[in-house]
């Protein structure tokens, strides 16, 4: 069973929660930290001091305070943990259940495991920690698990973000469409253009185009 276990949440109450399942498993070591700097920080202090860390459980929303940070989400932690430490196991303990933020952790930061943070997080905890390290494979709670499904799973593609980009810009998508027309892009017609972006907004949960367009700059997509 892993030994020495990093947990980055900023809520005691879970916190605590999360503590006593690692004691039930016998798990030796475990530290806590509320900011994602900090999380970082002890990382790597665990490995110049050859005492690495065998597992990061980490929240994906931190609220902020006056503590200034340079990290201020789960998603930019794993980000940055996964340059320095490509084969640490993480696992993602949130309330967030949206498919295409699961996807994004699950395919391009390479986490071993997502559990849902509701009634049957704690239980779910403990079997995605036992299931990380007897296997390989990715965990995922029940619940979620179409999430990643290869039906729910689109590739976002050049064409998609140039609409977004085109949008941020202010455009309409009459003017959309003209400009692809002039660069010769296709589908360029009014109505390919609304269907796209009326599949964007629904894929990524968007209120509005305004809010497609900050969802979109988050994950870096413009």
């Amino acid at each position: 069973m892993f030994q020495k276990v990093l947990i980055a949440e900023d809520f005691d109450i879970i916190n605590s929660g999360l503590k006593a399942t690692l004691e039930e498993m016998q798990i030796s070591e475990i530290a806590h930290v509320s900011y994602c700097d900090e999380a970082l920080l002890k990382l790597k202090k665990g490995k110049l001091e050859e005492k690495p860390y065998d597992l990061l459980i980490s929240d994906l929303s931190f609220v902020a305070d006056h503590h200034k940070q340079d990290i201020t989400s789960g998603e930019a932690l794993i980000e940055k943990v996964r340059e320095d430490f490509p084969d640490l196991k993480i696992i993602v303990f949130s309330v967030e259940d949206k498919p295409f933020r699961i996807q994004n952790l699950y395919k391009n930061l390479q986490i071993n495991g997502y559990v849902w943070k509701n009634r049957n997080g704690q239980k779910e905890l403990k079997k995605a920690i036992e299931h990380i390290y007897a296997k390989e494979d990715f965990y995922i709670s029940e619940d979620l698990r179409e999430a990643i499904h290869p039906k729910k799973a689109i590739e976002i593609t050049a064409y998609d973000t140039l609409l977004i980009e085109y949008l941020s810009k202010g455009f309409l998508q009459e003017a959309i469409s003209d400009k692809l027309k002039e660069k010769g892009i296709t589908p360029s017609s009014v109505s390919a253009v609304e269907k796209r972006l009326k599949f964007l907004k629904e894929h990524f949960n968007a209120n509005n185009p305004t809010h497609l367009v900050a969802i979109a700059k988050d994950f870096g997509l413009i």
